[in-house]
This record gives C-alpha cells, sequence and structure tokens, in this order.
C-alpha cells in the first residue's frame, strides 16, 4: 500500500513509546453513536466491520490513500421485531459473508454478493436460537465446508451451517455464561464467566478437549489466539494478561503479566488497574497487541517476553482492537466500556474509530526469538 499505510514510510522512533500522530480517524459523521462493540478487519480486502451498541453494523471501506468512506451499514432487527444490540462481529475465512451476535440472541448474517453496490441494507438472514446475549462468534472450516460457532450468556456454543441456518450437532453446555471467543485454524477458545476456560479441537467440535481455570484472579474479559494456533492470551478487570499454550507439553512456557495500569506518583505501592478490553495477533509477526480502559494500547513479543511498544493515552477508553490482514494497519475504538454501569454512559463520552499505520519495526519480534 502507499502513502498513509505504506511500508516504505519513515520508520517510528525506535524508543519503547510509540507514535500515534500520523493515526487515521474515521469521519464522525460516519461512525455509530454509541459505545464500538467490535472490530473486525476483513481477511480478503480492504474492509473493516463495526459493531456498535447504537443497534448498527457498519463495514468501512479504506484505501491505499488513507480514504474511509461508509460501505454499507445493517440495523440489528429481527425479523419478529424490535432492535437488538451487536455485541461482536466476524467474518468469514474468505471474506465473502459477515455474522454479527445480538444482545437479545440473534445472529445476524450477510452475504456480501448480495448485499448491493452499497448504503443501508438488510441481512441476508436473521435467526434466534440462542435464550440470552450472542457473545462470541467465530467461522471455522471442516471436511471442507464453513461453519459458524455461536456463544452465548445463555451458558451455550452452537454450530451453524450457513447459510441454510441449519443447527449442526448437539448443544454444547458451557460452565457458565459466554464472555469470550477466538478461534484458529482447529483452535477454539471459550472464555466464560467465573474464569472458566474452554478448549476446544474444531476436528471434533461437539466435545470440550479440556476446561481450565484461568491462570488470572479476576474476572476474564477477553481471550485470542495465537497466529500458529498453539495456545492464546487471556486478558482480564484487574490490568493483567496471561499467556496460555493448550499442549499440556508447553505448560512450563505459561506466564502471566501486569500491564494497563498507573503508578500512583505519590504513594509506589499503589496502583490504578485497568481492564483489558481487547487482544489482538498480529498475522504476520505472531505479536500481539493489548487496548484497555486506561486509554492505552501496546504491542507485545510474548516469546521474549518483552513489550515492543506502548503508547501515549488516546482520551478515552479502548473497546476493540483489529489488525488488517496484511499487519500494515492496527484499529482501534475508543468509547464507553461500561466500566461504571449504564449510568455513566453520556454524550460527553467519545465516539472514535482510528486506524493505525504499522511502521518500522513496532510489531516485530525482537531479533532471536521465535516466530509464531
Amino acid at each position: 500500500m502507499s502513502t498513509l499505510f505504506s511500508s516504505g514510510a519513515a520508520a517510528a522512533p525506535s524508543s519503547t513509546t510509540g507514535d500515534t500522530s500520523k493515526d487515521l480517524e474515521i469521519p464522525a459523521n460516519i461512525l455509530p453513536s454509541d459505545s464500538v462493540s467490535a472490530l473486525a478487519f476483513s481477511p480478503t480486502h480492504d474492509l473493516l466491520a463495526v459493531s456498535s451498541w447504537d443497534g448498527t453494523v457498519r463495514i468501512y471501506e479504506y484505501s491505499s490513500s488513507g480514504n474511509v468512506v461508509g460501505k454499507w451499514m445493517f440495523k440489528c432487527e429481527p425479523k419478529g421485531g424490535g432492535l437488538e444490540h451487536p455485541l461482536c462481529v466476524t467474518w468469514s475465512k474468505d471474506g465473502s459473508a459477515l455474522a454479527a451476535g445480538g444482545d437479545g440472541g440473534t445472529i445476524f448474517y450477510l452475504n456480501l454478493a448480495e448485499a448491493g453496490p452499497g448504503g443501508e441494507i438488510k441481512p441476508t438472514l436473521d435467526f434466534k436460537e440462542h435464550q440470552a446475549g450472542v457473545k462470541g462468534l467465530c467461522f471455522f472450516q471442516i471436511n471442507g465446508k464453513t461453519m459458524l460457532a455461536s456463544g452465548s450468556w445463555d451458558k451455550t456454543l452452537k454450530y451453524w451451517d450457513l447459510p441454510s441456518q441449519g443447527q449442526v450437532g448437539q448443544t454444547i453446555q458451557c460452565a457458565e455464561r459466554v464472555y469470550s471467543m477466538d478461534a484458529k485454524n482447529s483452535l477454539l477458545v471459550v472464555a466464560t464467566a467465573e474464569r472458566h476456560i474452554h478448549i476446544i479441537n474444531l476436528e471434533d467440535p461437539t466435545k470440550i478437549y479440556k476446561t481450565i481455570q484461568s491462570p488470572l484472579k479476576w474476572q476474564t474479559r477477553v481471550v485470542s489466539c495465537f497466529t500458529d494456533a498453539t495456545g492464546f492470551a487471556v486478558g482480564s478487570i484487574e490490568g493483567r494478561c496471561a499467556i496460555q499454550y493448550a499442549d499440556d507439553k508447553q505448560t512450563s512456557l505459561n506466564f502471566s503479566f501486569k500491564c494497563h495500569r498507573q503508578q500512583d506518583p505519590t504513594n509506589r505501592d499503589v496502583a490504578k488497574v485497568y481492564s483489558v478490553n481487547a487482544i489482538s495477533f498480529h498475522p504476520e509477526h505472531g505479536t500481539f497487541s493489548t487496548a484497555g480502559s486506561d486509554g492505552t494500547f501496546h504491542f507485545w513479543d510474548k516469546d521474549a517476553k518483552h513489550r515492543l511498544k506502548g503508547y501515549p493515552e488516546v482520551g478515552g477508553s479502548i473497546t476493540a482492537t483489529s489488525f488488517s490482514r496484511d499487519g500494515n494497519i492496527f484499529a482501534y475504538a475508543i468509547s464507553y466500556d461500561w466500566s461504571k454501569g449504564y449510568s455513566a454512559n453520556n454524550p460527553q463520552q467519545p465516539i472514535k474509530v482510528k486506524l493505525h499505520p504499522i511502521l518500522g519495526d513496532e510489531c516485530k519480534p525482537r531479533p532471536g526469538t521465535k516466530k509464531r
């Protein structure tokens, strides 16, 4: 890509403090009107999907010049009536379809071939088989067929053959409400309330391979699979992140670390602790980002146990992040994260989506570390 997102642009400073001065902000007039719940870049096209508590899913198209335009938008209005608020959004592996999960238990599915040239559209189909909000969605391939996994606050995990919307296999009962999900290759990780984490081999998707307790002491906020699918990262409300390997033979490599904390300048024994809201892995380098309620994001090399870059506070909580398919762009959403309840969500809370160009060695692992 050229100009703003060019790999040939001037390298970022070599210090561990990152620069956000070149970040592109999506114009306010095409942004949602309420907090952003999720971001997802298309794996095949220059498209970014944004789900919001205003009841919409918006798809933006970005160009090599750094221009961003609103391509499509649909409201999460089930055929039975009403409006749901999408909690998650994800793309199929071939970029031909998109799915979003509503807080009322409805799954909204969009086939881009039926979306038309642009503007406000209707989802291809919607169906409600969960009894509470759908908090996680992941497309995966099995026996050459594209499937969708859905995890819900109703404590269940279901699999779907789309676009027929037929459920495949038995419903898996989870230990608690599903809070976060991610899949990579044959690895599916489901994080629930009460710090349970289910690990599922998608080659045998109707069984839970094993269940572990989160190594972190407080509520899980997010899970994200490694680029090579050998494990996953966990983020919690306590300002900690854990690195976990799926294979028991690699448990010696597991570790956790503190992040998204602010030291009290007057008392070294006191620190403000912020939630880790989002974790995203770079598709090429296998390094990863964390972003939190403190309004900062950081890039990390898990194999070297090293922070690559830390970025200054962006003016509000970061609720969602995503790397583009080539890893040249890092998107992050600034909006209210509901950490102080409904009453604290007011018009003064910022709503922004920014695109950060990855320059120089920002996300490259330290020399000599194993690439994942």
